[in-house]
């Protein structure tokens, strides 16, 4: 019978566990949480009627992995409102709406008509070196030009990693769309032959944005974080921080930072990648130096309850992104209360918004006051804030995304390969294989039928 410990109770080592658990039943497993919670970024407030979302709000459900983990676990899921397919980008101090198909993108006004243009002749833009690893910028202007790339693909790197496009890798954050240039040789020609062989087997082919519908739960992502924590029982151990870990033979010893100890044939780090470097630091310097050159930039959500009727824009869609040539003191606002229902009380809209991240870190530092007043002064000037907000929550992570910058996926390799060399020790979290909640269950999954093997 194997002994397995996970540090590390976020969901890629709380859906680790359960997987494993409905594989080996017979397996002693072990989650060791170091804060007074599990879940990790995945957490909700409730306060006053608000539904507050402290890190992800939900899942694509494109990808099967986590809502076919909530099936199994007998959890109902909330798709997002149709109205929610409305997403803005900051053109000129305007909000612009995203075309959601070719003719909305031949009429836009995202883009200037030779930006239109530029955008169109990709199909004769010749393949790049697909070896080099290339940034998300550098990709996004040779293939679709300047404009593009600052009110298209900018926003969406602003969404996904509050990172940095000039330094977040291609391959390594996009991996699709790296293997659709290697493969098809244009993004465009890609996307047309992939339509008509979808067509021909009855299907719906890809389209040009990421695809899915937005999904939740009712009260919010902790239902996903309870209903494993449940299940679980005793398994999961909260406030139970690790220290350091060592190998006598086939056994790990895995210490405390309260003194206690445990013994164990398997570990499972499924924490930060700062966590991981001093849990390592003795038993595997080589790792511990590897993952130090994972950066995390800090990111404050400012969630906001505003009365119906005190705004100009009437806030009805998903919310919107500033580019960073447009300078703004935010990353983007969510509008929770028109994504999902039962969000915020009766007359109310809530809002969260996001500031700091790698274009501006020292924003999110900002104390609670100065981040309000911040906040009310791009909503007057973007969707015409008149009085308010009546509600505010502010959330704070001072380690809030891993940013996959040019070089992650030989880093990546580099991890893999030198984990060879500790028979029975492994790593399970988001900032290795894709930072997606899709994707960190995903992995826990493959993970779990790799060990049950």
């Amino acid at each position: 019978m194997a002994k397995l410990i996970i540090a590390g109770g976020g969901l890629s080592g709380l859906s680790l566990a359960w997987f494993l658990k409905e594989l080996r039943p017979g397996w002693e497993i072990l989650v060791l949480e170091a804060g007074a919670r599990a879940g990790g970024k995945a957490w909700t407030i409730k306060e006053d009627g608000f539904v507050c979302e402290k890190g992800v709000n939900g899942v694509l459900d494109n990808k099967p992995s986590t809502l076919a983990l909530a099936a199994r676990l007998g959890l109902e899921p909330l798709r997002s409102n149709d109205v929610a397919r409305r997403r803005f980008v900051i053109k000129n101090g305007q909000l612009i709406q995203l075309p959601v198909s070719p003719v909305q993108f031949l009429t836009s006004k995202i883009l200037s008509l030779p930006g239109r243009l530029r955008v169109l002749a990709e199909a004769l833009v010749s393949k790049g070196d697909i070896s080099k690893d290339e940034s998300l910028a550098d990709f996004a202007r040779r293939r679709l030009g300047r404009e593009a790339f600052e009110y298209l693909i900018d926003p969406m790197a602003t969404g996904i990693y509050a990172g940095d496009p000039e330094r977040l890798s291609l391959r390594s954050c996009f991996p699709r769309i790296h293997e659709l240039e290697r493969d098809y040789g244009s993004l465009i020609r890609a996307m047309i032959k992939l339509q008509r062989e979808a067509k021909k087997r009855g299907e719906k082919g890809p389209g040009a944005g990421p695809g899915g519908v937005l999904t939740s739960f009712n009260t919010g992502m902790n239902e996903l974080v309870d209903a494993l924590v449940r299940v679980l029982g005793p398994a999961v151990r909260l406030n139970s921080s690790v220290a350091s870990i060592s190998r006598d033979n086939t056994v790990w010893h895995v210490y405390l930072q309260d003194g206690k100890e445990f013994e164990s044939s398997h570990v499972v780090l499924a924490c930060p990648a700062k966590a991981v470097s001093e849990v390592l630091k003795k038993t595997a310097p080589d790792i511990a130096k590897l993952a130090l050159q994972i950066h995390y930039p800090p990111v404050s959500i400012v969630c906001t309850g505003i009365k119906q009727g005190t705004t100009e824009n009437s806030l009805n869609g998903f919310g919107f992104l500033a580019p960073g040539d447009e300078k703004r003191s935010i990353l983007g606002s969510l509008w929770d209360s028109s994504i999902f229902p039962n969000r915020a009380p009766e007359g109310y809209q809530l809002t969260r918004t996001l500031v700091g991240g790698v274009r501006a870190p020292d924003l999110a530092r900002l104390p609670d006051s100065s981040l309000l007043e911040l906040v009310v002064k791009e909503f007057t000037e973007l969707i015409g804030l008149k009085s308010g907000p009546e509600f505010v929550k502010i959330f704070r992570w001072d380690e809030a995304i891993p940013q996959y910058e040019k070089g992650h996926h030989a880093l990546a390799s580099e991890i893999d390969l030198a984990l060879r060399s500790y028979p029975g020790l492994y790593i399970r979290c988001n900032w290795l294989g894709g930072v997606s909640l899709n994707d960190s269950i995903a992995n826990s999954e493959r993970l779990a039928k790799q060990l049950a093997r």
